[in-house]
């Protein structure tokens, strides 16, 4: 399901604003300046590839998205980019395969169930050219992140419109496991009442990560632990993971 957050045309407008370009964006935008033909899973209002192109990127781009809203923002912006509405488990892909695929923005955290995860990944392999490489973060469990999801922790944004918007996280109760549910609070603009949209992330440990990706005919080329390319380590905050199609496959 997607999230309304994504759904919405006003909520949706507001997704840049809230997410400036920092150094994730730079850590992606590398390799995807390198790569010939990239496919970018959950691909937002397609900031990654629209970057890329206004670089000068002459090859392949596919932006694949779940939420019409998110893919509006993405057409307007950069019509060059083959947009495409849909997820992995929709869509398969009658090429020779691309060298890079993405999962930004911790996209990857939204697929909670085992099975959602393993087809999700099987997709990704079948999408992979037979050099390409997967590129993918989560937020480390261990770093603990949500406790910083808390309502005294208000970002003000304004939205197209000009008017000021306050957008907050609640964590609803401790982690169900690796699951942590919680809402984010949109407030002001030209709605007449708060807007709410709930939400559930999935925390994997690198060891539970990498046996997934196994299961898909995937193994992890590299790990770090931020976007300087850091070890990987039980106080960092990202799991930042490059995978390949396994040779035992």
């Amino acid at each position: 399901m997607v999230d309304h957050s994504y759904a919405d045309l006003s909520l949706a407008a507001l997704y840049d604003s809230l997410n400036p370009w920092g150094p994730g964006d730079d850590f992606y935008l590398d390799l995807v300046m390198a790569a010939g033909s990239v496919l970018d899973v959950g691909c937002g209002t397609g900031r990654l590839l629209r970057g890329a192109r206004a670089e000068g990127h002459g090859g392949r781009l596919t932006g694949l998205e779940p939420a019409a809203a998110m893919l509006v923002q993405a057409r307007r912006a950069e019509p060059a980019v083959e947009w495409v509405l849909g997820d992995l488990r929709t869509r398969r892909w009658d090429t020779d395969g691309f060298d890079l695929v993405v999962m930004t923005g911790h996209a990857f955290q939204e697929l909670l169930g085992d099975e959602e995860l393993r087809a999700a990944l099987t997709a990704v392999r079948c999408a992979l050219s037979a050099t390409g490489r997967f590129v993918f973060e989560t937020r480390n469990p261990a770093a603990r992140a949500w406790e910083g999801w808390t309502p005294d922790r208000v970002r003000h944004v304004t939205g197209p419109d000009g008017c000021a918007v306050r957008v907050w996280h609640e964590v609803e109760g401790p982690p169900s496991g690796e699951r942590v549910t919680f809402t984010e609070t949109y407030e002001g603009g030209a709605w007449p009442q708060p807007q709410v949209c709930r939400s559930t992330l999935r925390f994997l440990a690198p060891d539970a990560l990498a046996g997934f990706l196994g299961g898909a005919g995937l193994e992890v080329v590299e790990q770090y632990g931020d976007w300087a390319r850091g070890p990987l380590s039980p106080g960092s905050p990202e799991i930042i993971t490059v995978a390949r199609r396994s040779r035992r496959a």
